[in-house]
């Protein structure tokens, strides 16, 4: 069952093609009246957005089982078509449909940390939205119709099929993470950060910034360089008669210098200070929870974003803070070895898949053709996916060439194809950007988004340098998408497996998830896990020898997750 919901307070239910099954129904409170027909017959929602529309309802009390988010459909499905970053916002998909000038997608709203959210305590269910200037519930109807044809003339109709169902329900777990929020004790924040910073000064930076900027200068020769100003760094090193590109941590770890060992360290705690520090927490944890708010899609690839926050970019120590409710654990899963495993169910090598049915990816690679050893396996596995073509990497990639030739001419055709200007996608469709620039902004932290962590893969912002990096770019696309999206499933087929439960998902980054559930459901939330691991292999890949193992923990603080 379909029904078709318009924020200004109206139902219509449709057909399996989209067409009305009925006429429209107003509603006095869309929240009481979506709530009881969700307790009916749990229908699958089709909505204009869900991250504008689900918070409200979440607040009301109200969770859905199944949606269809038009906004992101519209964003693969113009991504499919060669048409990455047009307008996806329901008024643009209506004009496009009309013949009508397409509008600008608004502006993506700005970050609001929780303890500056006023505007939220005199929010209601029933406020009136925008003026659109048109029938917004018949826009959702016709474009949602639309959209059904145009997921039926996609490359691998069924498999589009599932990136759409898998990143609408993305969107229902990103909005239930923000407005659960992740357990977070201020108090042990607090002890962390006087660890390692000393206690928070007035005015200025901690005592132990402090001491490491008076010995930088010192080994430098300086007085009154800043450490955190790369520019001056770099003045600062040159005029020591050392010449360095940047001040990036795996270019100064080259570096022969008494500077290096204090700016690698206060490098690592003004990050922590500036990012998530004493102002931090308090604007952005509240009543014992971090909310940020997720975006689902939020980087070509498919991973997630955070806008505000940086809730995927936390510190391994800081999440020394994030501790479970008395009587409750988290349990922490994280998919080892992801992306070579996908390259092996994805190429069809049957070599590589062979070796991927065992625990430890790498070792068998090792035993089967690099005599044993498991260094050079990764480096050549790992080299092939990122473009490392020089080096130590380029005995290990002739190895791999020539035991793995399916798997390698995979990547290899994904980077003539970028090199070329082509276009390549996901196992689901996920559609790589155009060879354009403009898209880079966005990526390294444009529209609000927190800035991407860096990686030589497909979130870096690299996609229109040169053909040689938009080869790289996509050699990776191909893979990193796909995993992206076995990562997806996962996460919804979880999601399905814990209803009626009291665990909830907290925390998702990448290839993690984490569930804080009460103890005495860890066992069960557990099996849950690694059975839906089982299952998104099962539903992206079909019966395949490759496997994906998850290392799980059940723990009552999130940093003693192995």
């Amino acid at each position: 069952m379909l029904v078709a919901v318009s924020p200004d307070g109206r139902l219509q239910d449709l057909r399996a093609d989209g067409s009305p099954a009925g006429p429209p129904r107003p509603v006095a409170d869309l929240a009481a009246a979506i709530a009881e027909r969700e307790a009916a017959d749990q229908p699958r929602w089709v909505w204009p957005s869900t991250a504008e529309l689900y918070p409200t309802l979440l607040r009301a009390g109200v969770r859905v089982a199944r949606c269809h988010d038009l906004e992101l459909t519209e964003a693969l499905l113009l991504g499919h078509a060669g048409r990455w970053g047009a307008p996806r916002s329901l008024a643009a998909a209506r004009a496009r449909l009309l013949g009508l000038p397409v509008p600008p997608d608004p502006p993506p709203r700005q970050p609001e940390p929780p303890g500056f959210a006023q505007g939220a305590l005199f929010e209601t269910t029933s406020a009136p939205p925008a003026a659109t200037g048109f029938d917004v519930l018949a826009a959702v109807q016709r474009v949602y119709a639309d959209q059904l044809a145009r997921i039926g003339g996609a490359e691998h109709p069924g498999r589009f099929r599932l990136l759409v169902a898998a990143e609408s329900a993305g969107a229902l777990v990103g909005a239930e993470m923000g407005h659960a929020g992740l357990p977070w004790r201020a108090d042990v924040h607090d002890e962390v950060l006087r660890e390692l910073l000393g206690a928070p000064q007035p005015v200025g930076p901690p005592r132990r910034l402090a001491e490491l900027t008076a010995e930088i200068n010192e080994a430098l020769g300086l007085r009154g360089l800043h450490p955190d100003s790369p520019a001056e760094v770099v003045r600062a090193f040159a005029r020591n008669g050392v010449e360095i590109p940047n001040t990036r941590a795996w270019v100064l770890k080259r570096v022969d210098h008494p500077a290096v060992r204090p700016l690698l360290e206060y490098k690592e705690l003004y990050r922590i200070w500036t990012a998530h520090g004493w102002a931090w927490c308090d604007a952005w944890v509240r009543d014992g929870r971090f909310r940020p708010e997720y975006v689902p899609g939020g980087v070509v690839s498919g991973r997630w974003a955070t806008r505000g926050g940086g809730a995927l970019q936390v510190p391994k120590v800081v999440r020394r803070a994030v501790i479970a409710d008395p009587g409750w654990r988290f349990v922490v899963a994280d998919a080892g070895q992801l992306e070579p495993r996908v390259l092996a169910a994805v190429s069809g090598d049957q070599r590589l898949a062979a070796a991927a049915a065992a625990g430890d990816l790498y070792a068998a690679l090792a035993t089967d053709s690099f005599e044993g050893d498991r260094g050079k396996a990764k480096v050549a596995l790992l080299g092939a996916m990122y473009g490392q073509t020089g080096g130590a990497a380029i005995p290990a990639l002739a190895v791999l060439r020539r035991h793995y030739p399916v798997a390698f001419e995979f990547v290899e055709a994904a980077a003539r194809t970028g090199e070329a200007g082509g276009l390549v996608r996901s196992w689901l469709g996920r559609t790589c950007p155009p060879a354009a620039a403009a898209w880079r902004a966005e990526q390294a932290g444009g529209g609000g988004l927190d800035p991407p962590e860096e990686a030589g893969s497909a979130e870096a912002p690299q996609g229109g340098a040169s053909g040689r990096a938009r080869g790289r770019f996509t050699r990776n696309f191909v893979v990193q998408a796909t995993a992206a999206e076995w990562a997806l499933v996962l996460l919804a087929t979880l999601r399905t497996a814990l209803e009626g439960s009291k665990a909830e998902l907290v925390l998702f980054v990448h290839d993690e998830v984490v569930v804080h559930c009460p103890e005495e459901e860890a066992a069960q939330v557990a099996e849950a896990v690694t059975a839906s691991a089982v299952q998104a292999g099962r539903l992206l890949f079909g019966e395949t020898a490759v496997r994906f193992p998850l290392d799980v923990s059940v723990v009552g603080a999130y940093a003693d997750a192995k």
